[in-house]
């Protein structure tokens, strides 16, 4: 039997152990579509399954990698045909059945987008999950009312793949954008991404004083959760949102209803995991003609497959900015 290059999980007592490994192709889970993977990233989600955190992977031997970009090769779906090529984000692929850090995967044909033109299999993996979930936040704050030239909009966590997603992107679409950090020494990198101005991450993640606070953002992209985006909340402008997307600073929310009921402010949650095939196309549609492809490239690094075990730890601290792409020919 044919057999491909993997990244295999493999329950050892107590631990979780990466092993690169050569894998039949009869174990690939059931699917209409296999797809010859080219590409594929790094993103937090897989630094916890890398690491065997949160229990999101519950049965072992494993292939993770929640993202993938390659080739149809063999399809049983009149959806897809092989040589198309094809992105796959979400769908707990790479949590709850195999994932793309392998060089072949099966799925359902309903789980796959085509790719479409004007990006390649790495440019779609530089921007992955991570780009993706930026761009929904980015259509669900147009959706509510922002507009270019409203005002400032926040961007927390803007060192990480969504947060540097969403400031190239809103950048580009006439906004000028706030970036959140911690890492006042990525300035220049942020500012090459298009933030217009930088603020500590302090700042934002001290508890909300009170509940109102000065109206300064019209509208925010929030990747770190907790007291962050309970002050983010305070200081939205009149019917501003903010979009959630991330839990780094932590998943309790100490804010109240005052700015709800006396600024009208929205909070929008973004799920980049179930959300509807129509809504794929669309935003990567957005992706392909909105995102600068320049900007995208200076906050990508390009890796091997037995580099990316190693990176986990350091991707679950926050200390990787931008977007690891991993090639699977390497």
């Amino acid at each position: 039997m044919a057999s491909f290059r993997a990244l295999v999980l493999r329950e050892e007592g107590d631990e979780i152990v990466p092993r690169i490994e050569a894998v039949d192709e009869t174990l690939l889970p059931a699917g209409e579509v296999t797809v010859a993977v080219e590409y594929s990233t790094l993103n937090y989600k897989d630094g916890m399954i890398l690491e065997g955190q949160g229990r999101l992977v519950r049965t072992y031997p494993h292939v993770p990698g929640i993202d993938f970009a390659g080739t149809v090769e063999r399809s049983d779906s009149p959806a897809f045909k092989p040589g198309d090529p094809v992105v796959l984000t979400g769908w707990r692929v790479g949590e709850v059945q195999w994932g793309g850090f392998a060089e072949r995967a099966r799925v359902k044909a309903e789980y796959l987008v085509p790719l479409p033109a004007g990006l390649t299999a790495r440019q779609a993996m530089a921007i992955g999950t991570a780009g993706f979930t930026a761009m929904l936040a980015v259509i669900a704050l147009e959706r509510h009312g922002l507009v270019a030239g409203g005002g400032d909009v926040l961007v927390t966590g803007a060192a990480g793949g969504v947060g540097g997603t969403a400031v190239s992107l809103l950048a580009a679409l006439g906004h000028r954008v706030v970036a959140s950090t911690g890492r006042t020494e990525l300035r220049d990198y942020l500012s090459e991404l298009g933030a217009a101005e930088l603020i500590d991450r302090a700042v934002l993640a001290a508890p909300p004083a009170r509940p109102l606070d000065r109206e300064r953002w019209a509208g925010a992209v929030d990747a770190v959760g907790g007291t962050t985006l309970a002050t983010v909340l305070t200081q939205l402008k009149y019917r501003g949102a903010v979009a959630a997307c991330g839990l780094a600073g932590g998943s309790d929310l100490p804010t109240s209803v005052i700015p709800f009921l006396l600024r009208g402010v929205n909070l929008l949650g973004i799920d980049s995991v179930m959300c509807p095939q129509a809504v794929r196309v669309e935003a990567w549609r957005r992706l392909a003609g909105d995102l600068p492809l320049d900007r995208l490239e200076r906050m990508t690094q390009t890796i091997e497959l037995g580099k990316v075990a190693a990176l986990a730890p350091r991707i679950l601290k926050g200390e990787i900015s931008g977007r690891i792409v991993i090639d699977l020919a390497e």
